[in-house]
């Protein structure tokens, strides 16, 4: 998979990951209990919250989009924020 996007970090996750059965994985219960605990602990030890203060039209507009995406609106926006610090959000030159 060709993905000029992907950091280091992910690039070595998609090379651990390669190897595994995922049917093996489904199928052992003991294991994934251990893996979701693993995941939600290193989540919670590697994010932080952020306020910051929009206008509500603004907002309003945000959780439209977020709706025609299918995605909770607080979700939509580290989306957008996560796709314009990795260089996969640019600016569109004809409307701007």
């Amino acid at each position: 998979m060709k993905n000029n996007f992907i950091d280091a970090e992910e690039k070595q996750d998609m090379e651990i990951w390669s190897g595994i059965d995922i049917a093996k994985v489904e199928s052992d219960t003991e294991n994934i209990k251990q893996l979701k605990s693993a995941a939600k602990d290193y989540v919670k030890n590697n994010e932080t919250k952020m306020n910051i203060r929009i206008s509500k039209d603004e907002l309003e507009k945000i959780k439209q989009q977020a709706e025609r995406e299918g995605l909770k609106y607080q979700t939509f926006i580290k989306s957008v924020l996560h796709k314009y610090i990795t260089g996969q959000l640019v600016e569109d030159k004809a409307s701007a």
